[in-house]
């Protein structure tokens, strides 16, 4: 039977899973702090190694919310079985969203990757894809958020790289118990470290692979912008007029549900 390893959470590396990381600590406005080992996040858990699922499984994580939908799963795989732990698996986009866009980044020629990308219009792409998300996914958000508040904790949550779809819904789940924007912010910029970024794939279908050029027009999907979530900061404000009222309005939130989410993912 394999060991879990017997080593702190900020020092082990899992050498298949990018992009893991604990967000406790994270202070709130109120001078409490996110409690260590309650909410996790990361990139998808199908490559895992034994060692890898060894140090997962000794989390005593309840449930890990995957937010990947079929189109991802079929290209990565399901996640890794951890046993006793409940996997939930919320598509935060439609299966066919973006299947042709996704193609072309995997296969597309430099000229059509340049009129696709170039100019600003990758980083475009991303903040409408974080205001779309914002607006369409409040069942969603307020499922996740529901099911915390009640019996997911200990709980993981991961897309494909731990950047995007799993970063707004932590970044979701920290502003419904109070936790200050700009230490939101530092958390969401962390996923941009070398060790921790997704590993891109461009298929063999493309002569022009991973050249430097590429690499530059792709760059704006695979990384973390501190304008990508003001994007969805500001969808929030301009859609319910303030972020207490998206809680409570747009995820249908009452006080008595904030404050048990604040008892199982906050200091005393």
């Amino acid at each position: 039977m394999t060991q879990t390893p017997q080593v702190p959470q900020d020092q082990f590396e899992l050498a298949e899973v990018r992009n893991f990381r604990d967000v406790g600590g994270l202070p709130t406005v109120d001078g409490r702090r996110v409690r260590e080992g309650r909410l996790f996040r990361s990139g998808h858990l199908a490559h895992a190694t034994e060692a890898d699922a060894a140090f997962l499984g000794g989390l005593g994580l309840h449930t890990v919310f995957d937010f990947r939908n079929a189109a991802d799963i079929k290209l990565e795989g399901p996640d890794v079985a951890l046993p006793g732990v409940r996997n939930v698996n919320i598509p935060l986009t439609d299966p066919a969203d973006g299947a042709e866009f996704w193609a072309m980044v995997r296969d597309g020629q430099l000229d059509q990757l340049r009129v696709t990308l170039g100019d600003g219009k990758a980083a475009a792409r991303m903040s409408e894809t974080y205001r779309h998300i914002i607006t369409t996914r409040t069942e969603d958000h307020s499922r996740v958020l529901h099911s915390l508040a009640e019996d997911s904790v200990p709980a993981l949550m991961h897309c494909a790289a731990g950047k995007d779809r799993a970063g707004l819904s932590i970044a979701v789940t920290l502003l419904a118990v109070g936790v200050e924007r700009d230490a939101i912010e530092a958390d969401y910029l962390k996923s941009n470290e070398p060790h921790r970024r997704y590993k891109i794939r461009r298929s063999d279908n493309s002569a022009v692979g991973m050249s430097p050029e590429v690499m530059e027009l792709l760059s704006p999907l695979f990384g973390a912008h501190s304008d990508y979530l003001a994007a969805a900061f500001e969808t929030i404000e301009q859609t319910w007029g303030s972020t207490e009222k998206y809680l409570a309005d747009g995820l249908g939130l009452a006080p008595a549900t904030r404050e048990r989410l604040r008892d199982r993912l906050l200091t005393d």
